[in-house]
This record gives structure tokens, C-alpha cells and sequence, in this order.
């Protein structure tokens, strides 16, 4: 529940009223797409040149030197190379239990659908397929790999991590949900019958696919939504009842008003709008056990058992190695008792610190959902860090942006990283490798967009398009956020 949504707005409006004629007056004039195979934007990027809402492929970005903690130094050989993948939202777009028209009522509840929201299984395989291409040492997955801690939305996301058929459909065979072209409602593209048109989408959406999967180890780190309800609310009885039941709102009570003073998100909160059942008109859709919500305990343990996750208990948090002179860190910031920012405790510092001191001369990179600038008690995370000058890097998602910024620190500073996340536009990776300089250490950083596929290449498109007003907000931050040769002097 990241963002509010947008979709109506931005493509039933802003689409259809100004960006329709664009949209058809080019199509056929301009160049068959012919991307990067592997997807990296080192070899090319997609941009909208003549502002027309359509993609076309541009020149590739080069590597931009930052300089902000240490001068140049020339490259003298590689230490470790990993992909990070984020906030990928593999979600059951059909599910009763998402707040698709609640958002209406209050910014507290942002379900934040999106155009290409039935695609996400698809994206995931794509950016998977790209990732191997870079033949990493490992693939670093951070957070909100699913979006409403269901059942099936984890066994949807292993199937594509493990590779072989993913089966996206859920419900009834077919696709049963609100971006059908009967629905009436503005707010929601129609793929069949809003622009831009792709009759049959939906259904091709649910057909079973093979994964590629991944043939290197991957790692997981926590997420929000990997836990709570659309990333916010702890799993509740009345929530669950709806989620596994058979009716599915389809237009609010007119009466229905959100409380002015409350400030977050609760259970207490959801059991007034839900409480007494969907609060609007309904319709008949199949009930569905497998969308049931899975524990805190469920979800850790499944994490840990398809990855190379280590630890162990109900928090995931655990340390792992990268060849043999990079270590990473990652923690767990979820907040159990509900809401999307991170949250650090004094006893997680005091294992951090543990953890620190074990990792001897490798260099150190630290993995959370959130960024640590962002989470209550991360700032007393980040002082710790700010001790050990063999950290390097932390790496989050979380923000759905990309983002590069140096910190400054007696021990010689680190670089934070913040990853896009799958779910929207530019739905990228990010492709690192440690690399030693005559001065000391960088980090190579690149971003690959999804591999070429049918599909994944329609969710591009659609994403792109999803945004108030017609066009995403900066999220795919500037040049040197992206594709940049990072230095640190040690």
C-alpha cells in the first residue's frame, strides 16, 4: 500500500482524453523495439523521446564516475558481483480482500492498483532471465516479493524463483476481477476496451508458464508486504474471511466516510470499514482457500526453506558470503505490529554489531526492505555502521525509486542504495560488482531492465502510463542514480 492509485486518473482520464490520438497516431511509424537481449541498460534504454507516452529504445547510459567520497582510482580486478531485485508484488489481482475502492476514502489506505497489475508473476521471470545474464554470484531479493502475505502469492513467487510452471490464476480458471471490461468504474483500466487496448490480456495473464527460475543462490530479505495485509495491517479474522470468501465489492455505500482523526492504519481501523462485511455492492466470485493469509512463523520458514537463507527463529536475519571477501548483512525491520516504515530495536543493533565484528577484513554490505534514513531506530543502525570502515553499501528497496547517495563518515564513508521495484515503471534490476582500485574498493552498479517478452514488455508500456496526471515521478532517478562507478577510498 505504497502508493494511491492511480490508474483511473492516469489512463482513463489523462490517457483517453489527451495521449489516445498520440497513441494511435504512432503506432506503425516508429522502429520495431529491438532491445538489449540480456537487459542491460549498458547497451540501451527505453525512453519517451517526443514525450508521446509510447517507449522506444534509446542509446545504452555509461557508467558515471562519482567521486563524492574518494577520487578516481583505475580498476585493478573483480571482488564479487551480485543482481538485487525488489518489490517485485507478486499479487493476487483477483483476491475479494484487496481495497481496491477504500482508497477513495482516506490516504491511509493506498491499495494502489495498478494497469499492469496481473502481470507481476511474468516481470519477475523476465527480470530473473536478465539477472542470470550478468552470471552472478548470487541475486539478493529485497522485500515485498509478495503483496498481501497469501497463500498463493508466496507459492506463485517461489514457483518463479525455483523455476518450472508457475501457475498464476486463482479463483475460477480464468480472469475474475475488477479490470474486467465490464466493470464500470473509471478509476480502473480495461484492458480490453481502454487505451492502450490489449484484447485478451487478462487471460493470457492467468495461462501457466515455465520459469526460467534462477541457477545461482538467492537471498531474501523481509518485506512489509511479505507480512502484513497490502503491507500495512497484521492478518485479522474478518480480513481473511473476506480474502477466502465468495463476493467481491464492487461499488462503496455512498454514506460510507473514512474517521477524520485517525493517523495509521490498524486492524481496529480495517474492522470499521470491514467489520460487518464489504461495505458496498457485491458480486459473486469463487471462493478460493489458497488465499488464505500465512504467519509471520509460515512465511519466514518457506522463505528460508527455498533460498540460501540462513538463521533461524521467526526474524529473518542472517549473514552471508559473497566469494570469499564480501560479506552481507541483512536485516529484518518489519514491523510486526503494522504499518509500511521499518523499525530497528536496540537488540537487533547489538546483534548488527555482532555481526560487524565477525565479518574480519571482507567487505561489508548491509540488505533491509526499508532504508535505514527512513525507519524508526535507523538512525542509531547507521552510527553503528559509521564505526567500521569495511562497510561499503547498504542496499534497500522499499521507495519503489532509484536512488545513489553517499555517506560521509570518520571511517571513510559508504554508499546507500536504494533499488526500483518490479511492481512499477521502470521495473528494473540492479546489477553490482565489487571491484578492488589501486586506492582501495568501488562498486560497479548498473540497472537491466526486464529481458524481452511479450508480456513483461505490455507491463513496461502500462507502467510506464500509470501515474496521476499520465506519467511516473521521477522514480527511475537520474543518470548517475542509475549507472555509476562508485569509490571509496580505504
Amino acid at each position: 500500500m505504497k502508493r494511491p492509485s492511480r490508474i483511473g486518473v492516469g489512463l482513463a482520464a489523462t490517457v483517453l482524453a489527451v495521449g489516445a490520438v498520440a497513441l494511435f497516431a504512432f503506432e506503425g511509424e516508429k522502429q520495431e523495439p529491438d532491445p538489449a537481449a540480456d537487459g542491460s541498460t549498458l547497451t540501451s534504454t527505453w525512453v519517451d523521446s517526443d514525450e508521446d507516452g509510447t517507449l522506444e529504445v534509446g542509446p545504452g547510459e555509461p557508467i558515471a564516475e562519482r567521486e563524492d567520497l574518494a577520487p578516481v582510482s583505475p580498476v585493478v580486478g573483480e571482488v564479487a558481483r551480485v543482481v538485487q531485485v525488489s518489490d517485485a508484488h507478486i499479487r493476487d489481482e483477483e483476491s475479494p480482500a484487496r481495497a481496491v475502492l477504500l482508497d477513495r476514502l482516506s490516504p491511509l489506505i493506498s491499495e494502489a492498483a495498478r494497469p499492469q497489475e496481473t502481470l507481476s508473476t511474468q516481470v519477475l521471470d523476465a527480470a530473473l532471465r536478465s539477472a542470470s545474464a550478468v552470471e552472478p554470484d548470487a541475486i539478493i531479493e529485497t522485500g515485498d516479493l509478495i503483496d498481501s502475505a497469501q497463500e498463493n502469492e508466496l507459492g506463485q513467487a517461489l514457483s518463479v524463483l525455483e523455476g518450472g510452471r508457475v501457475a498464476p490464476d486463482s479463483g475460477e480458471d480464468g480472469y475474475d476481477g475488477l479490470q474486467a471490461e465490464s466493470n464500470p468504474d473509471p478509476f480502473l483500466y480495461r484492458p480490453d476496451l481502454d487505451s492502450p487496448r490489449h484484447p485478451d490480456l487478462l487471460d493470457q495473464a492467468q495461462e501457466p508458464f515455465e520459469s526460467t527460475g534462477t541457477s545461482v543462490p538467492w537471498y531474501p530479505v523481509l518485506g512489509n508486504h511479505d507480512l502484513l495485509v497490502q503491507g500495512e495491517v497484521p492478518p485479522t479474522p474478518a480480513l481473511e474471511e473476506i480474502a477466502i470468501g465468495d463476493r467481491q465489492l464492487v461499488e462503496l455505500d455512498r454514506d460510507l466516510e473514512a474517521p477524520e482523526d485517525a493517523t495509521q492504519l490498524t486492524p481496529e481501523l480495517v474492522d470499521t470499514y470491514l467489520g460487518d462485511g464489504l461495505p458496498g455492492r457485491t458480486d459473486a466470485v469463487a471462493a478460493d482457500p489458497a488465499r488464505r493469509y500465512l504467519s509471520e512463523a509460515e512465511v519466514v520458514s518457506a522463505l528460508r526453506e527455498a533460498s540460501s537463507a540462513g538463521g533461524s527463529g521467526n526474524r529473518l536475519e542472517y549473514s552471508f558470503d559473497v566469494g570469499e571477501r564480501v560479506r552481507v548483512i541483512v536485516l529484518d525491520i518489519v514491523d510486526r505490529s503494522g504499518g509500511a516504515a521499518g523499525l530497528v530495536d536496540s537488540e537487533q543493533i547489538e546483534w548488527l554489531r555482532g555481526e560487524l565484528n565477525a565479518a574480519g577484513d571482507r567487505w561489508v554490505m548491509i540488505a533491509s526492505h526499508q532504508p535505514l534514513t527512513t525507519s524508526e531506530g535507523g538512525d542509531a543502525a547507521l552510527s553503528l555502521l559509521d564505526e567500521y570502515p569495511r562497510v561499503i553499501a547498504t542496499l534497500s528497496g522499499h521507495a519503489h525509486s532509484t536512488l545513489i547517495e553517499p555517506r560521509e563518515t570518520p571511517a571513510g564513508g559508504y554508499w546507500q542504495l536504494t533499488a526500483p521495484a518490479l511492481a512499477d515503471y521502470p521495473q528494473q534490476a540492479r546489477a553490482l560488482k565489487v571491484v578492488e582500485t589501486e586506492d582501495g574498493v568501488a562498486i560497479e552498479t548498473w540497472m537491466l531492465d526486464t529481458a524481452p517478452g511479450e508480456l513483461a514488455d505490455i507491463s513496461r508500456e502500462l507502467a510506464y502510463l500509470d501515474a496521476g496526471g499520465g506519467r511516473p515521478d521521477e522514480d527511475e532517478g537520474t543518470a548517475s542514480d542509475r549507472n555509476a562507478r562508485l569509490f571509496l577510498a580505504r
